[in-house]
């Protein structure tokens, strides 16, 4: 591939790290602790204020379990750890605090002259959820909450407020938290979107790299059939003596044999090729990447493993490597990569492909995203292999592939 197009490939990578479906979550949950905490903190002298007029513990243990859980979704945002969990469980308890109001409040004074101090946490409690729930039903929690608030703030126990104040303050509160639906919706669909063209962009580079080598064996044959097919027919054309006749048979029997040994060389379904094909695969495709990898290679002499299987080992060690450019690098934080090519004596193969990054969560990595669950572990499994990802928050991460299944086991 000349410079001039490596280049643009490069800066295309880069571009795409600041928006992926991962860094939109994490964005938004990140979001909701700040927020959480800058609402919080303005509610909590009005909180405690309020918590005199409520039945005698109900005060504190509301304070206690919903600030609580404000700082456990603040904490999960900040370490990328169960953000979904904690955001889920504030909103429900947000919506439980709702409902219990009116039943803990024995001294109306409390909320004569200002509103239920729940009401400025409202939009903290869309937002979670948001961020935990899918999207119908984080419309339904949207639309629902700040409804039941308008209807306790009709109640004495709200403050007994005007129609037309619990209407004003429960659309300000489902405006806000419709803004924020709307915001992380559209977010969340750019994301996808790209991660769709990663992928088809990958499969587009795998179809040109099969297409590179074809046309390679391509110029091989032809060069072949020129020089030694060509010229045995021409020297055969002009045999006029018996010598002449004899080493146009032997021209003839050499360019059959090279023929023969040429279509047996070239890679078809259900063929095998050898894993030194494998390794020259992956450095070709290591060299337009922007970060560097270091190779290592063990015991690939004389191991040869199906042509498909080589395809799933290429495209799911590119999709590893292409993951760990996006995602492994921190603020402050050098990463090493490394490529781990070994081969196995029964037959197989196994490819590591670590570093040294940021980790992440396994468990935490949407449904909808391609690159792990369809590009490496899905693509193994069809191939009848297996992909392991072990990683972790600060811990790196390493995608090890295997071909066949199980073939760590054997010895």
């Amino acid at each position: 591939m000349p410079a001039a197009e490596v280049r643009p490939a490069r800066a295309q990578i880069r571009r795409r790290r600041a928006v992926t479906r991962e860094q939109v979550e994490t964005v938004a949950a990140r979001a909701l602790g700040i927020f959480g905490i800058v609402f919080g903190a303005q509610a909590l002298p009005l909180a405690l204020d309020q918590a005199a007029g409520l039945r005698p513990g109900a005060g504190v243990a509301l304070v206690a379990v919903l600030y609580g859980s404000i700082l456990a979704v603040a904490l999960a945002a900040a370490t990328k750890v169960a953000i979904r969990s904690a955001a889920l469980v504030f909103a429900v308890l947000y919506a439980a605090a709702i409902l219990v109001w009116p039943l803990i409040v024995v001294d109306l004074d409390i909320v004569a002259t200002s509103p239920p101090w729940l009401y400025y946490l409202c939009t903290v409690a869309t937002t979670a959820a948001v961020v935990a729930l899918p999207i119908g039903w984080a419309i339904a929690y949207t639309v629902l909450v700040p409804t039941m608030y308008g209807v306790v703030r009709l109640t004495p126990a709200g403050g007994a407020a005007d129609l037309d104040l619990a209407i004003l303050d429960a659309l300000y509160a489902l405006i806000l938290g419709l803004v924020v639906l709307i915001i992380v919706t559209m977010l969340r669909n750019a994301a996808r979107a790209v991660d769709v063209a990663q992928e088809a962009a990958l499969e587009r580079y795998e179809s040109a790299v099969r297409l590179h080598a074809s046309e390679l064996e391509r110029a091989k044959v032809d060069a072949l059939v020129h020089d030694s097919v060509l010229t045995t027919l021409l020297s055969a054309a002009a045999a006029n003596t018996p010598e002449e006749q004899a080493l146009a048979a032997r021209m003839a029997r050499d360019a059959t044999s090279r023929l023969d040994e040429a279509g047996a060389d070239w890679p078809q379904v259900g063929d095998r090729v050898g894993l030194p094909h494998l390794v020259r695969r992956l450095r070709s495709a290591l060299a337009t990447f922007a970060a560097s990898f270091t190779v290592r290679v063990v015991n690939t002499g004389g191991v040869e493993i199906p042509v498909e299987a080589a395809d799933a080992l290429s495209t799911a060690a590119v999709q590893a490597m292409v993951n760990s450019m996006q995602h492994a690098e921190g603020a402050g934080h050098t990463v090493r990569r490394e490529v781990r090519i070994r081969g196995i004596r029964a037959g197989g193969c196994v490819i590591e492909v670590a570093d040294t990054g940021v980790g992440f969560d396994l468990d935490e990595i949407p449904t909808e995203r391609l690159g792990v669950r369809v590009s490496i572990i899905e693509r193994m499994a069809n191939a009848g292999g297996a992909a392991r990802i072990e990683s972790g928050e600060g811990r790196g991460t390493t995608v090890t592939l295997l071909w066949p299944a199980g073939v760590e086991a054997v010895r």
